[in-house]
């Protein structure tokens, strides 16, 4: 019983050395068996050994502990994370023995795996690294450095598709150079795509506005900038649906920037009574200055100008008129002060005594014409005779 056990023992391994040895196309079955056991380890330790890596890194920047150098090692971590398996698909082809092109094709593909993890991390990282420049200058605004990273994301992309391309033997300059007279065609047809690049470069530039401000272009649009892309801006309009504008239209028209207001200001006609005596009007025109003057939520002259005085005799209403700034240029914030004010300005038109005029029209009559009549005529009465001229008499 025992020698028959260990004779089936020695046919088993017999057939599993067997299959371990058996080739496709020139790979054994246990050279794809040792190289899945590798990539296995280096995906189940690829976290670990990111981590690892992202600490040294960590070590090497302690000096320069801020909100910057922490985004860009936050950023690293996707593709420090992936640098294991790369080593994986190195050492399999390094250290398994396989065949001549299995060698060759692992190399490739480690090289390629490394190029991408590269280009990877340098995609990853340009957004952080800008994030540096932001706010240092006038020039590097939130729309600038936006800009500037999605440019330098498709350079890099670009890039990183050239290099993998020529790693497998794929050579970019011919076929760049074949596709000139595409080129020179689609270029003819995308004028308009060009002209907004250029556009976007020039809004971006001159600063005319940057995201989350209140802009109107007459005819064009009037909202809240939302994106300023490569080739439109999004801008969200007062009724929450959103608005793609091509960049030229926005650089070639006369742009109102409402958020760049220093203050708001408030035009008001305030129409009193004909009624109103002098003293009367004085005391309501003194009184809303002083409201004005004294109120911190006003700018102050020299800063703005304030104005609050008798300007016409309207055709129902004698016109005072009203003009300030308030500090505040937020919609919700000034439309309080304006409720406040008007408010204020009733309560104190009411306390002069007077009132506030409304449309009306005044109808003078200076006499009422007199017309002939007849006298009555009972029935079965006598004929009464009419006036002279007025006709026949009636019975």
């Amino acid at each position: 019983m025992e020698a028959q056990t260990d004779r089936s023992f020695a046919i088993g391994w017999t057939m599993l050395q067997g299959a371990w040895r058996h080739d496709l196309g020139g790979v054994t079955i246990g050279q794809i068996a040792l190289a899945l056991v590798i990539l296995a380890l280096a995906v189940a330790l690829r976290r670990f050994i990111g981590r690892a890596l992202l600490r040294q890194l960590q070590r090497w920047t302690v000096g320069a502990k801020n909100d910057a150098g922490e985004g860009i090692l936050t950023a690293l971590t996707p593709p420090l994370c992936f640098v294991p398996i790369v080593l994986a698909v190195l050492a399999i082809a390094v250290f398994l023995d396989l065949p001549a092109w299995a060698k060759d094709l692992l190399v490739e593909v480690a090289r390629s795996l490394a190029a991408a993890t590269l280009f990877w991390a340098l995609f990853v990282v340009v957004e952080p690294a800008f994030a540096v420049l932001h706010g240092n200058r006038a020039i590097f605004n939130e729309a600038m450095v936006g800009w500037a990273v999605r440019v330098c994301r498709i350079i890099l992309l670009s890039l990183g598709t050239a290099v993998v391309l020529e790693i497998w033997g794929i050579r970019v300059g011919p076929v760049l150079a074949g596709l000139g007279l595409v080129g020179v065609a689609v270029a003819l047809g995308a004028q308009d795509l060009f002209k907004n690049l250029i556009a976007g470069i020039f809004i971006i530039g001159e600063q005319r506005f940057e995201t989350r401000d209140w802009i109107r272009v007459d005819g064009v649009v009037e909202g809240t900038v939302e994106t300023i892309g490569l080739r439109t801006t999004k801008v969200r309009r007062f009724d929450l649906a959103p608005v793609f504008v091509p960049n030229s239209k926005l650089a070639d028209n006369a742009l109102t920037n409402f958020t760049q207001m220093t203050s708001r200001r408030i035009s008001w006609t305030i129409g009193l009574e004909y009624g109103a005596t002098v003293e009367q009007l004085r005391e309501v025109r003194d009184g809303i200055e002083a409201l004005i003057r004294d109120n911190p939520d006003f700018v102050a002259p020299p800063e703005a100008p304030v104005f609050v005085r008798i300007a016409d005799f309207g055709a129902s209403s004698i016109d005072l008129m009203l003009y300030c700034f308030t500090r505040s240029t937020d919609w919700g914030e000034w439309l309080r002060i304006k409720e406040a004010l008007a408010l204020s300005i009733k309560a104190l038109v009411e306390k002069a005594g007077t009132g506030f005029a409304f449309p009306s029209q005044s109808i003078y009559v200076e006499s009422w014409p007199v017309e002939a009549a007849a006298p009555p005529v009972a029935r079965g009465g006598p004929v009464a005779t009419p006036p002279s001229g007025a006709g026949p008499a009636v019975r």
